[in-house]
């Protein structure tokens, strides 16, 4: 069979070694092509050439974003698609059982092709642009009381294993109340999500001008300095965090360690 390997040399997993193991697995048995990712958009073009040139399969080592692409530029062809895991997550690979290991799954890949086992799936489609991962319209009553409890996520499978912290709902409502608002949703399956935002807010009197400050630039870190992502949420604060609201607690964290060790901010 006629074989492109496209690769995406900028992937999280993707190193020279990998490649060239990879590379003289496929080689083995069949007529191979390798081509590398340059820019954004990229693996679309190369797959759309792959079909117009009668390639048999497109094997695609990089994450899910290139693999996208790669599925935007063989749709509606006959030149099949198969993915090897090389990103940090590698949804689509591991929903259709590859291992995540690109080597490994490139022997389960060799297995598929010998065995002529390839078959159509269907793709999503908005705004004229096809996208492989499926996709949900709202979500019912039970999830919804559980909507903005931290470290909640929808999905138990496929989000708790593949990333994501199932804070940013936790985050957000508790910003909106330490503002004194309130942050709500309301869903119905197949229909839609709406979420509500309600804040107190004072107007300001006519003719009043409204000066906005400069931003503040941060500093470049330096060398080596290491990285913090730091939450405060509600009254039960890191050490040194005074009680209070969310922002204000974080912004005097964050103040605090600069006073003592001098990290820019």
């Amino acid at each position: 069979m006629k074989l492109l390997l496209i690769v995406n040399p900028s992937a999280s997993s993707v190193t020279a070694r990998t490649r060239i193991v990879i590379q003289k697995a496929l080689s083995a048995d069949h007529r191979l092509e390798v081509a590398a990712t340059t820019r954004r958009g990229h693996a679309t073009r190369l797959a759309q050439s792959a079909a117009n040139d009668g390639m048999d399969v497109v094997v695609v080592l990089g994450g899910d974003g290139t693999l996208n692409e790669a599925a935007n530029g063989l749709a509606g062809t006959d030149t099949a698609l198969a993915a090897l895991p090389g990103g940090s997550t590698n949804v689509f690979a591991r929903t259709i059982g590859l291992p995540d290991d690109a080597v490994e799954a490139t022997g389960a890949l060799l297995d598929a092709i010998e065995a002529a086992s390839i078959r159509r799936i269907g793709l999503g489609a908005i705004n004229d642009r096809y996208f492989l991962f499926h996709a949900g319209i709202g979500f019912d009553a039970d999830f919804k009381a559980r909507l903005f409890q931290r470290f909640e996520q929808a999905d138990g499978s496929i989000t708790r294993r593949f990333g994501g912290t199932g804070l940013g709902l936790a985050i957000s409502r508790a910003l909106a109340e330490a503002m004194e608002g309130e942050l709500e949703a309301d869903s119905v399956p197949g229909r839609g999500s709406t979420f509500t935002l309600k804040l107190n807010l004072s107007r300001a009197p006519e003719g009043v001008v409204v000066k906005v400050s400069r931003p503040v630039q941060a500093r470049p870190q330096e060398a080596g300095a290491p990285r913090v992502l730091l939450l405060c949420l509600g009254r039960r604060t890191a050490r040194g965090c005074p009680r209070g609201g969310v922002l204000a607690s974080a912004v005097a964290c964050l103040r605090g360690r600069k006073q003592s060790s001098d990290v820019g901010e």
